[in-house]
């Protein structure tokens, strides 16, 4: 049984009011007097049904979903094996807590992380609620490993929302602004990001590598280092994919200096870019691992995963949590690992950027506010600028992902600057929608 045969929506968008419409304007109404303001949302339709790769709000529009709920129902939204396999499990028993009597399932997707992740050595894993939490986990059991205590992460990176991921996190509007003070022992170092390099793409990767590796040996000292952070491809930074050679090159530094090199592949992870981890395209293997997102379909699960020397360090009691690995979310992982490697999805997901690539490069030609074009797989981005300059031009990428709301496909905008326009489309959509959205963005373009 593979998602893409058991649809239960009818894969179509369908407008039948105003997006958003009178149903989800009323909802909207009664949240402003129970939820604060500082939840925001990208689209305020409310959600009835989703499925495959649409999205029907309580209007009944059918809207094509480019989104994924930022990349986390890879295998589909209500996938059917994930359906089935958290309501025999609700029927069984919905939690007991792990740390307290454990359970089969949790020990089954720990083995499947330690098999699928990079690196043929033996690891170890532990499952948690986030991914903030994931990421701050392993910066603990890094500290914890190595007996040093500084943290070095890149601009443009996120990594959460809690404290110390808040401080690892590049991006002051809107996570940091107004919460600090912040984590001490983090250092933050220049990104290899193409687009914006000064001496262009092509030497962005060994140059940006040689910059970040002389400050952090000048300005924090390689001997005090336990951890290197990094996104393999930027996430809410603009899904910036670092330059060639910017990763193997800090991969190789750490593993020269005792330094834990840390993958955050939260949003990268499980077949999103057309290999199960995006480390995987330049053959980096990371000493640990934080997963979260597309791991169970939509249940609230997250993993680091880990050199088992490294992990085996920490002391009893050490890691945990009271929620850490419910059982439900457990059943839906093992669900969508079956679902990933059963149907494909590597493969599925390189035919997105098969198809979406050249349309997006095309549109970029005839537009010159598109600077930029990148991505792998099912995630792809356009950066844009005022013409003729690199200046980022946040109100026009508004303008264009209102029109697209507007016309019923649902979008994402990303970047330090706002400028950026991301597409995280679900890895089992029809191609028949694939191609109508970029027919609606091309049109929205047009007419911005």
């Amino acid at each position: 049984m593979t998602s893409e045969h058991t649809f239960t929506l009818k894969q179509e968008r369908r407008l039948v009011t105003e997006i958003p419409g009178p149903r989800s304007r009323e909802l909207q109404r009664r949240r402003t007097g129970a939820v604060p303001p500082g939840v925001g949302s990208v689209l305020p339709v409310y959600v009835a049904e989703a499925g495959g790769g649409v999205v029907v709000d309580v209007d009944g529009n059918s809207l094509i979903d480019f989104g994924s709920g930022i990349a986390v129902t890879n295998v589909g939204n209500a996938n059917p094996r994930v359906v089935e396999r958290v309501r025999e499990q609700a029927g069984r028993f919905t939690h007991t807590c792990f740390m307290v009597t454990p359970y089969e399932s949790y020990v089954a997707v720990c083995k499947a992380l330690n098999r699928i992740t990079p690196g043929d050595h033996d690891k170890r894993s532990f499952l948690v609620n986030s991914g903030a939490e994931a990421v701050e986990n392993a910066v603990k059991i890094a500290r914890y490993a190595t007996g040093r205590p500084a943290v070095v992460v890149f601009d443009h990176g996120y990594h959460g929302r809690t404290l110390l991921t808040m401080t690892l996190t590049a991006k002051n509007m809107p996570y940091k602004h107004g919460f600090g003070p912040y984590a001490p022992e983090v250092y933050r170092m220049p990104l290899a990001y193409p687009y914006r390099w000064p001496t262009g793409p092509d030497e962005c990767g060994p140059q940006a590598a040689a910059q970040a590796i002389d400050q952090i040996t000048k300005q924090i000292g390689a001997e005090n280092v336990a951890a290197v952070v990094i996104e393999p491809i930027q996430g809410e930074g603009g899904f910036i994919e670092p330059g060639l050679g910017f990763l193997p090159a800090l991969a190789e530094f750490c593993r020269a200096n005792g330094i834990l090199f840390v993958a955050d592949e939260v949003q990268t992870g499980f077949a999103r870019t057309g290999d199960l981890f995006a480390c995987e395209h330049e053959g980096v293997v990371p000493d640990l691992v934080a997963t979260a997102k597309g791991i169970a379909g939509g249940l609230p699960l997250a993993a680091v995963t880990g050199r088992a020397d490294i992990m085996d360090k920490v002391h009893p009691g050490g890691l945990g949590g009271t929620y850490g690995g419910n059982p439900l979310a457990c059943e839906a992982a093992l669900a969508v690992l079956e679902e990933i490697e059963q149907g494909d999805l590597t493969a599925k997901a390189r035919r997105i950027g098969e198809i979406m690539l050249p349309r997006l490069r095309a549109l970029a030609e005839r537009h010159p506010s598109i600077g930029d074009v990148r991505g792998r797989g099912a995630m792809t981005a356009i950066e844009l600028v005022r013409p003729g300059t690199k200046d980022p031009d946040p109100g026009l990428t508004s303008e264009v992902a209102r029109r697209c709301h507007e016309a019923g496909l649902l979008v994402l905008t990303a970047g330090t600057y706002g400028n950026v326009l991301r597409f995280l489309p679900p890895l089992v959509i029809p191609e028949h929608l694939l191609n109508e959205g970029l027919e609606i963005l091309e049109r929205a373009f047009d007419a911005a």
